[in-house]
């Protein structure tokens, strides 16, 4: 089986320029890999590293050195080393990402922040409205909120809408940063449920995930990250 996703070595530094140029280590010697199908699960403490690790491998954040391979149209690129074009084209049609806070464009309709990323893709604009309205519904969110701004949700609505946005694209691998961290018990059952028919597809997939019974319900494999974490 050819890994998805296969991080070797990568090591992560922030320099705070504004204090001298402090160096802060983050992590070092990250290794390990992600198949299809499959969700592998970062745990460890907060400030072990999980967030930062998730940021490298979308390319927010680059590696200082070591590699992070992803699997991308059928060629393996190396995040670490790739052109911002090539990260730009990488987000677009090879990883979603599903982070803790809806980042969205004002006053632009709940049913259309949803259904944008299948429009950039090339979905006609009613087949990706019809689907965005599918995974809406099935997040119980009310018709009647779709044609409002997601800002004048709650805090637990807005997180739904992150979901079906970072859910409704057919992504071959997808990024999942407390997807459940302000659901409701019946809602973090709608997300395993996502998650285990991304799996059927063979999305390859990397969670962090702190509420125990959801991190056993979705991995596949659970990654400790306290190894990798970079004394200071």
């Amino acid at each position: 089986m050819t890994a998805m996703i296969e991080l070797a070595d990568a090591e992560k530094t922030f320099t705070m320029h504004l204090q001298g140029g402090v160096e802060l280590p983050v992590v070092r010697g990250v290794s390990f890999h992600v198949d299809p199908g499959e969700c592998v699960v970062l745990s460890g403490p907060s400030g072990a590293g999980k967030s930062s690790i998730l940021k490298m491998i979308f390319g927010n954040y680059r590696c200082d050195s070591g590699r992070i391979g992803i699997r991308h149209h059928g060629k393996v690129v190396d995040l670490a080393t790739a052109e911002p074009r090539q990260v730009l084209s990488i987000r677009r049609s090879t990883i979603g990402y599903v982070s803790q806070f809806l980042r969205a464009v004002p006053r632009v309709a709940t049913i259309d922040v949803v259904a944008e990323p299948l429009i950039v893709n090339g979905v006609a604009r009613e087949e990706a409205r019809a689907r965005a309205g599918q995974l809406l519904r099935r997040l119980n969110i009310p018709e009647r909120l779709w044609t409002l701004p997601p800002s004048t949700f709650s805090g637990g609505e807005q997180q739904r809408v992150n979901i079906a946005r970072g859910f409704i694209s057919d992504l071959p691998i997808l990024l999942l940063d407390e997807p459940t961290a302000s659901l409701d018990a019946a809602n973090r059952a709608v997300v395993v449920e996502l998650i285990a028919e991304k799996k059927t597809r063979g999305v390859a997939m990397v969670a962090i995930v702190h509420d125990d019974e959801i991190r056993h319900l979705i991995a596949d494999r659970i990654v400790d990250v306290t190894s990798f974490a970079a004394a200071a």
